[in-house]
């Protein structure tokens, strides 16, 4: 977990669904200042309204924003999608020994650019313990009995941007369509199953 020190983490594509329950607990469980990242005026908006503290453009000069912002470097990256693309600029942006996180597979990430900053790397994925039967399997159950109960108290909120009906082929398609388009910002929900 993030410590609770004021510091910067940038939460990269935060509008999709996970960076949107990501900026909500980070805003809850830390205080931290939450910085996302969104290219359009629906995006930015929805990171905000989920949390952040400010969002800055991803398809632009991210130094220069944070930079205006007077924050030239972050404490904490978390890549969410696009990683190996924009590597090198989440790089720039980091402190030297930084915490770099990300949960996509990149085909191609320069290992290389992380070294002379001594950033740490780390790679989550949702059911490593599951899977591996780690020690600590418990804290998975515990984690969510503790987003369960930020959502009973309200305190986090749904992801849901959109329900597209029944599920069936057309739906389907649509719900795909979008996705596709980039323009998807949250959950997309088929109901129906």
């Amino acid at each position: 977990m993030l410590s609770n020190r004021a510091k910067y983490p940038i939460n990269y594509w935060g509008c999709w669904g996970v960076g949107s329950i990501l900026v909500q607990l980070a805003r809850q469980l830390t205080n931290l200042t939450i910085i996302g990242t969104a290219s359009r005026p629906d995006s930015i908006q929805w990171i905000l309204n989920h949390g952040a503290h400010h969002v800055i453009d991803h398809g632009k000069d991210m130094k220069s924003q944070l930079q205006a912002l007077k924050c030239p470097e972050v404490d904490y990256v978390i890549s969410l999608t696009h990683t190996d693309e924009h590597a090198k600029a989440l790089v720039d942006v980091l402190k030297p020994q930084g915490k770099f996180a990300l949960i996509d597979d990149p085909q191609h990430l320069d290992i290389k650019l992380f070294k002379p900053k001594s950033l740490s790397i780390h790679w989550e994925m949702m059911y490593t313990r599951s899977m591996f039967k780690t020690p600590d399997m418990m804290r998975q159950h515990e984690i969510l009995e503790q987003i369960a109960k930020l959502v009973d108290e309200g305190k986090i909120k749904t992801t849901m941007a959109e329900c597209m009906g029944l599920i069936n082929a057309v739906n389907l398609k649509k719900a795909h369509a979008l996705i596709e388009s980039g323009l998807a910002r949250g959950k997309i929900v088929l109901s129906g199953f």
